[in-house]
């Protein structure tokens, strides 16, 4: 007997690994937000990625939708759902330190 494995949101997504987006599930108390993710570009099929997290509390997320790049909150990424596995490397993740992609530590 097989476990059923939850699938994965873009809120849990690894930095710097790409995903499609499998579908969209906004939450009872807010379901405005499945159409303005989608307003945004977040629709089946699209390139994602996270590429940076706040700290403390990884709250918002950086996240590049195709060519576009917007700050989500972590409730909003989690109504983002993956297709299971990655589509390899979309973009370097964001060197919070530096500000910039892929930026190397002085």
């Amino acid at each position: 007997m097989s476990a059923v494995l939850p699938v994965p949101t873009l809120a849990q997504a690894v930095l710097g690994q790409a995903h499609r987006v499998k579908s969209l599930q906004a939450p009872a108390h807010a379901p405005e937000w499945k159409q303005m993710l989608e307003e945004l570009g977040f629709v089946a099929g699209e390139h994602v990625a996270v590429l940076a997290r706040a700290m403390p509390g990884a709250d918002p997320l950086v996240v590049r939708i195709g060519q576009s790049t917007f700050a989500l909150r972590r409730a909003e990424a989690d109504c983002v759902l993956l297709e299971g596995g990655t589509t390899g490397r979309l973009a370097a993740p964001i060197d919070a330190a530096a500000g910039e992609a892929g930026a190397a530590h002085a």
